[in-house]
């Protein structure tokens, strides 16, 4: 059994149609690690295997393949182009040892391009450029270049140039770095990261000699200040080989270390995958230490990801354990810097975190989804199936959950129409069940606007029966904080397992607030606890607590918030008066504007409720010249009667409508 070799984890990311998927497939081919060229158009590339994908032509979920470049192996991250899988994209963010970012030499640089970059740059991830398509026609390698220093960064460094730009004969010639013009034009970008080669630059030296140049390139690219370009085209080959020549040679390779097997094991779950029975098949990049089959696990969720689950813990054995790129080989252990294939843990979420957390804490908060749409299966039938079939979808994203709404459906959280597009196909296709989704609308939350508090002791209420005292107190928390749970009792007033009754039915029941929106940026305080032996159960707290909580948040009052993004926008500058018309209109907000060459940039906020009506609007707005980037930031008071949201938990606010839920679901309560 041979020793695992060095590995390089790259991402591939683009604006829909660049070519992101060809590249990899083009990889993959000249490495020999697949024995046919696949085509997007032709439906049978090697990482988009759905038929959605294969019949779109787009990306929808993350995909890994391998291909060896010397003594280094390349695990490829081919991630969703389209803006509504841009949460899938940042949480693939967290495995990545670097990136390549696809851009079209016809389309050049679009909007959803300067997102990705931002994302990337954010992360201080090394980013590689690859101008794809350069023997399309229209294809504009200079002109698209310069729009990559001047709208994505101004330290990009051309390592390769084209000719035949437009042509089916376009090839792409490397630059000599022994020519000064070269070198110094290399050197230039360098010095904005380096005083002494900007000394030397400034004292009319010469650049300094390839070797160094290539050192001084290399340093810059690892720490992600420094973006190399590279041109080519994914169906001729073109530019191929010096974008891997640069990945393994610019970027941070993961070197086998024998010392680190003895550490404890750190990775994270970045995708999964279901078999036809169901069975979860979750992929782990390893970061320290050594995983093996058959191995014991110990996972943590903790919720940073901007999801709803709270910290747990759960426990599992590997029952089968693939090293990607090592698939003949079984026996293999997986170790730092590697991606394993993962089998035999059932409850396995995307997010999941193998061992303590990574210096600097919890991974980054990912921005929630803004929509809601409610599902009803066509066969009436089918609801139990639809249920357990968007159970599963959100166990692959967490950020989709879903909610049963009792007489109407299960109701999905998502990012955009082509998302709900994509799972209403999954469905079908996948778990055979046929959905048909309502108009989407706009997620709320709720904070607390001042401070209730409410008590229960026992007895207090006889007719109930719950054997129990709660007291609960609710005020706001700091903005951004969630929700926080604390005691004024003894931590052993009561019996662990009442206490964990308590905690766990305050996060459950605030998932639904005075007006059905979940409630968030909030303190709970535990003032008040008792049980009586042997006769009180756990199911009594679970029972008691959200009458007590919901009358405690009853008093406090809450606020409906709605999300907010902010925006940049380019437009001409005869198209001002009426964008900015139109952003008033939509309830917009500008921060910010200044003019750029013919053009005018603008940032503030937008309701999110209005972002896809002004995106459309845009292009007849700006002749189709105007282009807006836009990312939810944060949530703002609705102006106005609040919206509701249909309740799912038998309303605590009504103690009689309540009671008789609790009767009719059966949770064991004493009522």
């Amino acid at each position: 059994m041979s020793s695992l070799p060095a590995t390089l984890n790259i991402g591939i990311v683009a604006h829909v149609d660049a070519g992101k998927t060809s590249l990899t497939e083009r990889l993959l081919f000249d490495a020999g690690a697949v024995d046919r060229l696949g085509s997007v158009d032709a439906g049978d590339t090697r990482t988009d295997s759905g038929r959605i994908e294969r019949e779109r032509g787009i990306t929808v979920r993350t995909a890994v393949a391998s291909f060896r470049a010397g003594p280094v192996q390349v695990n490829l991250i081919d991630t969703p182009g389209h803006t509504d899988f841009v949460a899938e994209v940042e949480r693939a963010l967290s495995v990545l040892d670097g990136a390549v970012l696809v851009l079209s030499a016809v389309e050049g640089v679009q909007a959803h391009t300067r997102v990705l970059m931002r994302t990337l740059r954010g992360a201080g991830l090394p980013v590689a450029l690859f101008v794809n398509k350069t023997d399309r026609r229209g294809a504009r390698p200079d002109g698209v270049f310069a729009d990559v220093r001047r709208l994505l960064s101004p330290d990009a460094v051309a390592l390769n140039r084209v000719s035949g730009a437009g042509t089916r004969d376009a090839r792409t010639l490397p630059l000599d770095r022994d020519d000064p013009a070269v070198a110094a034009g290399i050197a230039e970008v360098l010095a904005a990261h380096d005083d002494v080669l900007l000394a030397r630059l400034v004292d009319g030296l010469p650049a300094p000699p390839p070797a160094r140049l290539d050192s001084l390139l290399a340093a810059r690219v690892s720490e992600g200040l420094v973006h190399p370009v590279l041109f080519g085209s994914a169906i001729t080959g073109e530019g191929a080989p010096e974008l891997v020549r640069v990945l393994t040679a610019l970027f941070p390779v993961n070197a086998p270390d024998p010392g680190d097997t003895g550490r404890e094991p750190q990775g994270t779950v970045f995708a999964i995958e279901r078999s036809a029975s169901g069975e979860k098949t979750g992929y782990l990049r390893l970061r320290s230490g050594r995983l093996a089959n058959r191995d014991h696990v110990v996972l943590h969720r903790d919720g940073s990801d901007g999801s709803d689950d709270r910290d747990t813990t759960h426990r599992g054995r590997v029952t089968r354990l693939e090293v990607v790129g090592s698939e003949s080989d079984r026996g293999r252990a997986l170790t730092a810097g590697h991606i394993g294939r993962v089998r035999g843990l059932p409850g396995l979420r995307v997010g999941d975190r193998l061992g303590p957390p990574a210096p600097g804490g919890p991974g980054p908060r990912f921005a929630r989804p803004s929509l809601e749409a409610l599902a009803r299966p066509e066969d009436s039938g089918d609801g139990p199936r639809l249920h357990a079939a968007l159970v599963a979808l959100a166990e692959q994203d967490p950020l989709i959950s879903v909610r049963t709404v009792p007489g109407e459906g299960v109701s999905v959280l998502l990012y955009g129409e082509v998302q709900k597009e994509v799972v209403a196909a999954t469905l079908a296709d996948d778990f055979g069940v046929r959905a048909v989704f309502d108009r989407s609308t706009i997620v709320h939350v709720e904070r607390p606007s001042g401070v209730g508090e409410a008590v229960e002791t026992v007895g207090s209420q006889p007719a109930d029966g719950f054997v129990a005292t709660v007291g609960l107190r609710v005020e706001p928390g700091e903005e951004g904080s969630g929700v926080a749970f604390r005691r004024e009792v003894e931590l052993g007033a009561l019996l662990p397992s009442f206490d964990r009754a308590v905690v766990e039915t305050v996060h459950d029941t605030l998932a639904q607030g005075l007006y059905g929106w979940q409630v968030t940026d909030c303190v709970v305080t535990l003032v008040r606890s008792g049980f009586v032996a042997p006769t009180s159960t756990a199911r009594d707290f679970r029972c008691l607590t959200p009458l007590v909580l919901m009358r405690a948040l009853h008093r406090a009052g809450t606020r409906v918030m709605e999300p907010v993004h902010a925006f940049e926008l380019e437009v001409p500058a005869d198209a001002l008066s009426a964008v900015l018309a139109a952003l008033g209109g939509a309830g917009g907000h500008v921060h910010e504007s200044r003019p750029r060459g013919g053009v005018w940039v603008l940032e503030g906020e937008l309701p999110a409720r209005a972002v896809h009506g002004f995106r459309s609007a845009l292009p007849g707005l700006t002749r189709g010249e105007g282009f807006l980037v836009s990312r939810r930031t944060r949530v703002r008071p609705v102006v106005g009667t609040p919206p509701r949201r249909a309740r799912t938990d038998g309303n605590p606010l009504n103690r009689e409508e309540y009671l008789i839920h609790l009767g009719r679901s059966g949770p064991g309560g004493r009522a």
